[in-house]
């Protein structure tokens, strides 16, 4: 997926990035990728369309917003996270979310979250939503975190008008807001209508499990249901909605996380450890699959690997 900003990386001390992010974000416990060398990472404000946004990129191996950070930071606000490039798992209000490039989350800044990037390179633009604003607008639908689903057709249109609006001029960019804001209403009020729907509770349940285990080789559709307290073909029957079955859920997780691993992988990466870490443990059907999934083998996605450009 095209990304929608561009930003260059350099080593930077992680107690610089650190400080960057606190002055733009917010206040944020930082952990290190790798305990040899800087990690890389920039951090930028800008602005679009009325709104504060961060241009984020980072290799940490996680960024935490804990209690303590919220007591010395209240930080009276939303962040919308789009992911741009490379994945995170965010965690928030108990659940585990799973980013890929072109998703977005809306996070709580007044709840504790963690972003999980296991020192894989990772862009983030954050779009800084004024909390009166949007619980004036929506209520509580925001309150602790959500996801903004990219099945739904409204995430397609609020992904076409955040790309206009990082380009717009500034009076272009203020109608543009209220579109924006227009986007949302319609999206978490079709939400709300769809909660009722207790299969669709279930499957979301199911979807942030897959999100927090899919790293475990030993995580498949019967522990999946195991989880849940259901039986398998239960659990088979509530994902036909999403037109897969949980194991294809399951090996499209850990695919994509491979192949985000890959793109950015340095240079002492092997295939071999990077398909296990997904939770892959039989090395011929990750290559099979990989290769049907994204038309090349893992060996030529880690051959064009970026490095710490980001584009």
């Amino acid at each position: 997926m095209q990304a929608l900003s561009r930003i260059m990386t350099e080593p930077i001390p992680i107690e610089t990035l650190r400080d960057d992010i606190r002055q733009i974000c917010g206040a944020f416990e930082i952990e290190p990728g790798t305990l040899r060398g800087p990690s890389h990472g920039l951090a930028r404000k800008s602005s679009m369309g009325g709104f504060d946004i961060a241009l984020v990129s980072l290799d940490a191996k996680t960024a935490e917003r804990t209690r303590t950070c919220i007591r010395r930071d209240p930080g009276e606000y939303f962040f919308l996270l789009v992911q741009d490039f490379g994945q995170c798992v965010v965690h928030q209000n108990g659940a585990a979310t799973l980013l890929g490039p072109g998703d977005m989350f809306v996070v709580d800044a007044t709840h504790p979250s963690s972003f999980v990037y296991n020192g894989q390179l990772a862009h983030q633009i954050s779009v800084h939503l004024p909390r009166d604003e949007i619980l004036g607008r929506f209520g509580a639908a925001c309150n602790g975190g959500v996801t903004i689903d990219r099945a739904d057709p409204l995430w397609v249109a609020m992904r076409a008008v955040l790309a206009k609006m990082l380009h717009a001029p500034p009076e272009a960019g203020l109608q543009l807001s209220e579109v924006f804001y227009g986007l949302m209403g319609a999206y978490f009020q079709e939400r709300r209508s769809q909660t009722a729907d207790p299969r669709g509770l279930f499957v979301d349940r199911a979807l942030r499990l897959i999100a927090q285990h899919y790293r475990d080789p030993e995580f498949g559709p019967r522990a999946l249901a195991e989880h849940l307290g259901v039986s398998l073909r239960s659990l088979q029957r509530n994902f036909e909605i999403l037109g897969e079955t949980p194991g294809q859920r399951l090996v499209d997780t850990r695919l994509a996380q491979a192949h985000a691993e890959l793109s950015n992988a340095r240079p002492e990466t092997s295939v071999a450890d990077r398909a296990y870490a997904c939770g892959f443990n039989d090395l011929s059907h990750f290559y099979r699959a990989f290769r049907r999934r994204y038309g090349v083998t893992p060996g030529d996605i880690m051959a064009r690997s970026p490095g710490v450009i980001v584009q």
